[in-house]
């Protein structure tokens, strides 16, 4: 009786990889710059970090205050004592000043080194979130998305977003509050001076509103540009053996080259927009200080020597400081966009779903017996194309069940469903009779033990890469391993045996040697299922001898599925399954399918051909 979910919930559709709303390529999909979702959003990392907000917002607060004042300072010392020949005072004077400016330092030290460990903090949670999330989306994320673009995001685009959290969130806070207390103060002194400040807004807000939309749209560009160069530097990385092989270097180059003019003619549009922007802002605020002192030098003159030119002085110092931020505001609203750009994206590949999750109701089996049946099994990785056609098939605990097909036939299509890294798109998969679904992946995944034609090793020793088939295991227990399986004198020959170092995806040693390792770590995790996906593809014919016999020790009482284009490798096999186009168009022993005409018989007859000596 099975104990899995009902038919109905079983053949409901599992989620198609084209319905996945939110992927990394989805480059033209436009939003505002500084949004406040998005900045309420990326602050919310902040959260954990609440004492440090405080002291952050106390400081900034206090620095755009000690700024103005410091220019208020130096302004009354000019128009008050040294004006009036005050000797005395002015050396109080100064002595004030360099007391504020000690006291404004030691702000600035502190609400910089404050704002750097907020930025580190938020980038060290943001990094985990990202990769804890990039861990549990399924294996269809990863075959429609370059390695590259999830480097970019990883890399470039969170750095973006530590700049515009530890930089320009607080300067402009500080910006901005030097310019309140110094409109403040200008217009206690003059209002009518003040009024001329003021004409400026319209000016400021028209330049912002027209260059917001083509800083945005350009540093948008340039962000994802970025991102198309680091996808094709890691793909020529790694594919360089191909690259070479086949003299593609030019070829290559070029592409390259075309992404880098592109690249630096976005960066350009930047600049030049920026160019533009900036230098306006700061003519802008030039032309309105040339007013102030047309109207400033009138009242001047019409009015009493003294007090007047002392407000004026005061009243230009402050002038100074309340246009000097203005251009620094355009720069950080340039660095700001950049920053929101690269928090969109962070938040797009955060905001992108798992094709599918583990069912709430499903159960960790903490042991399987291995009994596998496919029931009118169909799988499409697109709705438009299915690939497996009601599959239907019956592995006893224990058996071997060989997959023979040609390319493209559906073999690799199965194992994969059988590790749970898909669902069936209709009918079902049920392990000890209960529906995959109602399995946990975690549960099944540490029972099952894979080893294909490219198996991955991770930087590191020999001894550590057998070690991840089960983490806990010790030295003697990974010799054993080897020993089990007739290899352990092969890995002693190794530079240096167990402690040999492999490096990034097994370089520094032979693709015979990585598959040596990859038997031995199956060995030691010692699954209930195995899979062998062209497994001793790589392994010369003496090395195949011996491995033959240690895999008929590694798959006794093990439920295996053997895919192999080399059919000595599975005549021992209990049941064979011969695939095409998706559909089990043969079925039987090795022996049963030999004599009678078919697939299955024609394909031994081309190998025996291909490896006849004469």
């Amino acid at each position: 009786m099975s104990h899995g979910k009902s038919p109905a919930a079983a053949t409901r559709p599992a989620l198609k990889l084209t319905q996945v709303v939110h992927t990394l390529d989805a480059e033209e999909i436009e939003r505002r710059p500084l949004e406040w979702r998005l900045i309420r959003r990326l602050f919310g990392y902040a959260r954990p970090y609440r004492d440090t907000c405080i002291a952050l917002a106390l400081l900034t607060t206090l620095r755009s205050l000690q700024l103005p004042l410091l220019v208020w300072v130096i302004a009354a010392v000019i128009g008050g004592p040294i004006s009036h020949g005050d000797w005395r005072g002015t050396q109080w004077g100064a002595a004030g000043f360099l007391a504020l400016a000690l006291m404004t330092s030691v702000t600035f030290h502190f609400r910089q080194r404050l704002a750097l460990q907020l930025g580190e903090a938020v980038v060290h949670d943001l990094r985990l979130a990202l990769f804890d999330h990039l861990l549990r989306l399924k294996l269809g994320f990863f075959t429609i998305t370059k390695l590259g673009r999830i480097i970019g995001r990883m890399t470039s685009d969170v750095e973006s977003v530590r700049a515009g959290i530890q930089d320009v969130l607080f300067v402009s806070i500080v910006q901005c509050g030097q310019m309140v207390v110094s409109a403040i103060l200008m217009l206690w002194y003059d209002w009518v001076l003040f009024g001329v400040v003021i004409a400026l807004a319209p000016v400021l807000y028209v330049l912002n509103r027209f260059f917001r939309v083509a800083m945005s749209r350009a540093t948008r560009e340039v962000q994802e540009s970025y991102s198309r160069v680091t996808a094709t530097l890691t793909e020529s990385v790694h594919g360089i053996r191909v690259t070479q092989g086949f003299v593609r270097q030019d070829v290559n180059a070029g592409l390259f080259r075309s992404l880098i003019v592109d690249h630096a003619r976005y960066n350009m549009n930047v600049a030049r927009t920026s160019a533009v922007f900036v230098p306006l802002l700061d003519f802008n605020s030039q032309m309105f200080i040339a007013a102030l002192l047309v109207l400033g030098g009138w009242q001047a003159l019409h009015q009493q020597a003294g007090a007047g030119v002392g407000n004026i002085i005061t009243f230009f110092f402050l002038a100074g400081m309340f246009f000097g931020p203005i251009q620094a505001l355009g720069n950080q609203y340039s660095q700001a966009l950049t920053a929101m750009a690269g928090a969109e994206r962070l938040f797009r590949l955060l905001d992108t779903a798992p094709e599918w999750d583990d069912d709430p109701q499903a159960v960790a089996k903490q042991s399987i017996a291995g009994r596998v049946e496919f029931r009118r099994l169909s799988f499409a990785y697109q709705a438009s194309r299915t690939v497996l056609h009601e599959v239907d098939f019956i592995a006893e605990p224990g058996q071997t069940i060989a997959l023979v097909g040609h390319t493209g036939c559906g073999k690799s299509t199965v194992i994969n469903l059988i590790a749970k890294f898909y669902l069936p798109t209709s009918g079902m998969l049920l392990i000890d009779d209960t529906d995959i679904r109602g399995i946990t992946s975690d549960s099944l995944h540490r029972q099952m033990g894979i080893v294909t034609q490219s198996n991955f090793l991770f930087t590191g020793t020999v001894m550590e890469n057998i070690r991840i088939g089960r983490p806990g295991a010790t030295d003697s227990e990974v010799i054993e391993a080897a020993r089990r399986l007739d290899i352990l004198d092969l890995i002693e020959e190794m530079a240096d045996g167990f402690a040999t170092r492999v490096g990034e995806q097994g370089a520094g040693i032979s693709v015979g040697q990585k598959q040596l390792i990859c038997f031995t770590r199956a060995m030691l995790a010692d699954p209930r299922i195995l899979i062998l996906d062209e497994a001793t593809s790589s392994i010369d014919a003496m090395t195949e001898a011996r491995l033959q016999r240690a895999l008929a020790t590694l798959l006794k009482g093990r439920t295996s599925f053997v895919v192999a284009h080399r059919l000595s490798t599975i005549r021992h096999a209990d049941q064979v399954l011969v695939l095409a186009g998706g559909r089990v168009i043969e079925r039987g022993t090795h022996l049963q399918l030999l004599v009678k005409p078919g697939v299955y018989s024609e394909l031994y007859r081309q190998f025996s051909a291909a490896n006849d000596p004469a």
